[in-house]
């Protein structure tokens, strides 16, 4: 019973029912929507309280039940039929302990929205686009084991090989929350594929993750601030994106912001996706504004160079892939880079609660 008693120090259950309690009778007074972005915030408050208590609640009861069976076999004594029912029922007890107690690190504003995921390759040439296209086949490989669905926006092939550039919406369960925690720079050391002499090469690429805001969060975006061109879709090949002529690119003037779309056959749509990640871009540096730090809302966003990685993933001459701010490390290369990430998401989500080692 250490995972469940552990667990109950997460958070304040009492408190986050009284808090539960009250959104939910603010919602039921008259006027609630009158003011849109403070009814939506409540709303949102609603759905990630429940989220949590939900499932708390569910599990609660079964481990009431999995102490009741244990009293029972400790006074049956050896050879109870009790105490075997128990050994059976503890592992899919055990899972679901764990995962709420990953639940219970998924409570920020946005946690459980999708996600804008970002690829973006930094300093070293080919090397580094080959290793921003080895990240978008982990991250996608990733995405399919916990059963999220991904489309590409936008991708830009590199000049001689991989890609410069990847730009994607997650979605699925807590996908924001999740993948937030791969926000920063990451290193790959290897022998390169590229050089005759086979020397070691260090490759940077950048990772950037975006909620996905409601329309009801109001972001002022004025039509003459735009800047929209349009162009034939490219890629690295049909299973990323469709080759049409309907591409569309938006440049935000005041702030120099540039968003893409090229998954849609229609230009209508293609603008209205990119339109979707301007406003999600602009509310993050908006929200930047707001903060003297960036530890509340993930890791800091940092140069895509030496020095500044949060994560790195040495082939050459050693075999370990390592992430600098939780200390987790590995030397499964191969299971890391087909999308085996959960060691590190978790232990990232875990360092985000105070008293959590």
């Amino acid at each position: 019973m250490i995972a469940w008693n552990t667990l109950g120090g997460f958070f304040d259950v009492a408190a986050k029912r009284n808090q539960l309690t009250e959104f939910e009778g603010r919602m039921t007074q008259p006027g609630f929507w009158d003011r849109q972005s403070e009814a939506q915030s409540i709303v949102t408050a609603v759905s990630g309280l429940k989220a949590v208590l939900e499932p708390f609640a569910r599990v609660s009861s079964r481990v009431e039940d999995f102490c009741v069976m244990g009293e029972i076999a400790t006074e049956e004594g050896a050879g109870s039929s009790m105490l075997a029912e128990a050994e059976h029922a503890w592992p899919a007890l055990e899972a679901d302990l764990e995962k709420v107690e990953m639940t219970s690190f998924l409570s920020g504003k946005f946690d459980r929205k999708n996600a804008i995921f970002s690829i973006h390759a930094g300093s070293g040439g080919t090397e580094s686009c080959d290793w921003t296209d080895m990240l978008f086949r982990m991250f996608t490989r990733y995405f399919q084991r916990r059963g999220w669905t991904f489309d590409v926006l936008d991708i830009q092939p590199g000049d001689e090989a991989g890609l410069k550039s990847v730009s994607m919406i997650v979605t699925g369960e807590c996908a924001y929350g999740y993948c937030k925690s791969e926000r920063g720079v990451h290193r790959l050391v290897r022998i390169s594929p590229f050089d005759a002499n086979k020397r070691r090469h260090t490759s940077f690429s950048a990772v950037d993750v975006l909620a996905e805001i409601d329309d009801d969060i109001v972001v002022d975006i004025k039509e003459e601030d735009l800047r929209v061109d349009t162009y034939r879709s490219s890629g690295a090949g049909g299973q990323y994106v469709n080759r049409t002529d309907s591409a569309v690119r938006i440049t935000h003037l005041p702030s120099g912001v540039i968003v893409a779309s090229q998954q849609e056959r229609s230009q209508h749509k293609n603008r209205a996706q990119a339109m979707k990640v301007l406003r999600a871009k602009l509310y993050e540096l908006e929200e930047e504004k707001k903060r003297k730090e960036q530890a509340s809302s993930g890791a800091e966003k940092k140069d895509n160079e030496w020095g500044s990685q949060i994560r790195s993933y040495v082939l050459q001459p050693y075999q370990m892939v390592k992430d600098l701010r939780t200390g987790i490390e590995t030397s499964d290369t191969a299971g890391v880079l087909d999308g085996e990430l959960d060691r590190f998401t978790e232990a990232y989500l875990r360092q985000g609660c105070p008293g959590i080692q």
